[in-house]
């Protein structure tokens, strides 16, 4: 009764009262009799504006029937028998708690997630045994100063909020391990922002432009492990993160970086994503010090080559090149035991796309085979002293007569001139690369080449619509159409039988486009960064050779359960949607979890 009594002296009405019977049919008697005994009070889901004041007073109000019979035995009187330290009262509709709160001091866990809240109330700070706060999914602007009290917390969720900043002294929760500020909009981290047991921070979706040097602070017996800070707009990393020692996970998607940094004391670090950025260089020195990487994500930058000290990362099995300006590899790659390495959307030259469309093994080995056979630079020093005529000086002769490609790309025209088709002449032409250019249409000759041309790239570009042209090259099994103005794809596009992969991302797409279903070839279509708001996971269903569907960036406000039937997907990327499930917890484990939570949440 030690508990009761305190709670008394402040509250000189608590303990004198018969407990409330004005709860209503949302939280029954019986619920609050089991709490009594289990410590335990779940109301989620209850539909709740407001906390009944039964549930706050559930330590102090005395039932009536302890009035009734005074002679019950000790596990008879279960009233007595334990406070109530975790409540959880998670999507309802409530807009704000009373200092009531303060009536609960033996909390452990508070879960209030998913509702309206916009502040938390000041009596928070005598929740001095909490442990574990969730207040994720409401509408929060600032958080109470007295937040900063609660030294025993370990876990704190604040993620899809409406924060702007974050209050000083809390440094002062020396015993956090998790704290998830994501999907808010903070613009500064501050200085004192140093917590010296955190193992997990998360700052993605939000505004920062840098992140303070005493951030690399974090340092206990484990250290910071697990730092996200994707969807913001770094340009710099500080060079203190780089030299934290602990860190295992980093994630700088979609940021504004234009240099990898490196990584000195980064010994233990496993996965490094910073996918979406506007990084030009890898150099020996980036990569050097991750001698325990396994997973380096580098897609949609602007690389143009791959360093041959690429062979230091021994433990690397996962690499994501995809979509940037990489025209050859170096042979050395092949000495690597990659399970992943992905390479659509770059227009490289010195691998046939027959080749990389077989899949990472066949890659792996056809570079080896040229270590072999070439010795590892030859193929690179053919592309840089190969010559052009001087009577078709614009037109790459060699590319054409060598490698089978048709290139007049990053030429900033309108038109591609005739000179370049006719350069062709009777020599054999498998791929086209127009890329970074201004068509506003597709050249009317490429319809010369559809015996023979299975690889386009039209990116960076202004299409606004793709013509018939483009429908009749039958033989195309790779098409790279990012960065256009594209919102719709043509039905005729049905006759590109042969059709692999498709990235359409960058573009103005709000529906998958219908003909995708219709295209039973495909085995990757890239659509993020447009503003999808829906898929049709029963269409989805029917590509059956469909491996990699890349939604990020789009306009999901749900995902819907049965796309956990799409079991060949093997890549799903969903980041960067606004849905609220799943959880990023879910999507961090990768696709086979999200497919397997989403198959459990059909409706039976």
């Amino acid at each position: 009764m030690s508990r009761l009594k305190a709670v008394a002296e402040r509250n000189p009405q608590a303990g004198f009262r018969a407990e409330r019977r004005d709860c209503g049919a949302s939280v029954p008697q019986g619920l609050l009799k089991a709490a009594r005994k289990s410590g335990q009070l779940n109301l989620s889901g209850r539909n709740l504006s407001e906390v009944p004041q039964c549930v706050w007073r559930i330590n102090v109000d005395i039932p009536e029937e302890a009035n009734q019979n005074l002679s019950f035995s000790a596990t008879e009187r279960w009233w007595e028998q334990t406070d109530l330290t975790k409540l959880i009262i998670s999507n309802n509709k409530l807009q704000s708690l009373t200092d009531d709160l303060r009536l609960l001091p033996a909390l452990t866990v508070l879960d209030i997630h998913d509702n309206q809240l916009t502040s938390l109330p000041s009596a928070i700070r005598e929740l001095e045994n909490l442990q574990r706060l969730n207040v994720s999914h409401n509408k929060l602007k600032i958080l109470p100063e007295e937040i900063t009290n609660l030294r025993n917390l370990k876990g704190l969720y604040l993620q899809h909020n409406e924060l702007t900043c974050i209050p000083e002294g809390f440094e002062q929760l020396f015993n956090l391990e998790d704290l998830d500020l994501s999907n808010n909009r903070l613009t500064t981290i501050p200085a004192s922002f140093s917590l010296s047991s955190l193992v997990r921070l998360n700052l993605s979706s939000n505004q920062l432009k840098s992140l303070p040097a005493e951030i690399s602070g974090m340092k206990n017996v484990t250290g910071l492990k697990h730092l996200d800070c994707n969807s913001n707009l770094l340009e710099t990393i500080p060079p203190e993160l780089a030299g934290m020692e602990s860190l295992e996970l980093l994630y700088l998607r979609r940021n504004k970086l234009r240099f990898l940094p490196e990584f000195p004391s980064c010994k233990l670090l496993k996965e490094l994503h910073v996918g979406e950025n506007q990084i030009e260089m890898l150099e020996a020195e980036h990569l050097k010090h991750l001698t325990s990487i396994l997973v380096l994500d580098l897609r949609d930058n602007k690389l143009k080559s791959v360093p041959e000290e690429i062979t230091l990362l021994q433990s690397l099995e996962r690499l994501d090149l995809s979509n940037n300006d990489i025209s050859s590899l170096p042979c050395s790659l092949g000495k690597l035991h990659l399970k992943f390495l992905a390479l659509e959307g770059n227009p490289i030259r010195t691998i046939r796309r027959e080749i990389i469309n077989k899949g990472t093994q066949e890659v792996l080995k056809y570079l080896r085979s040229k270590i072999k056979d070439n010795g590892p630079n030859q193929s690179d020093s053919i592309m840089e002293t190969a010559m052009t005529l001087p009577s078709e000086s614009r037109v790459n002769i060699h590319a054409i007569t060598t490698l089978k490609i048709l290139d007049y790309s990053d030429k900033q025209t309108t038109l591609i001139p005739d000179e370049v088709f006719d350069a062709v002449k009777s020599n054999i032409i498998t791929s086209i690369n127009f890329s970074k250019n201004e068509l506003c249409e597709i050249p009317k000759r490429i319809v010369e080449l559809k015996e023979m041309v299975s690889d386009v790239n039209l990116s960076f570009n202004k299409l606004s619509f793709i013509s018939v042209e483009l429908c009749v090259l039958q033989k195309l099994t790779f098409l790279d159409l990012r960065n256009n103005f594209l919102s719709s794809l043509p039905k005729e596009m049905e006759s590109l039988i042969r059709l692999q992969t498709i990235n359409l991302s960058f573009n103005r797409f709000k529906i998958l486009p219908e003909v995708l279903y219709h295209i039973p070839t495909l085995e990757t279509v890239l659509v993020s960064n447009n503003q999808v708001g829906s898929v049709d996971p029963e269409k989805l269903k029917t590509m059956e050779n469909l491996i990699t569907l890349d939604l990020q960036n789009n306009d999901l406000l749900q995902i819907p359960p049965e796309l956990g039937n799409c079991v060949n997907l093997r890549t799903l990327l969903l980041d960067g949607n606004p849905f609220r499930v799943p959880r990023a917890a879910i999507l961090m484990k990768g696709t086979a979890a999200i497919l397997e939570y989403l198959r459990d949440r059909i409706p039976t």
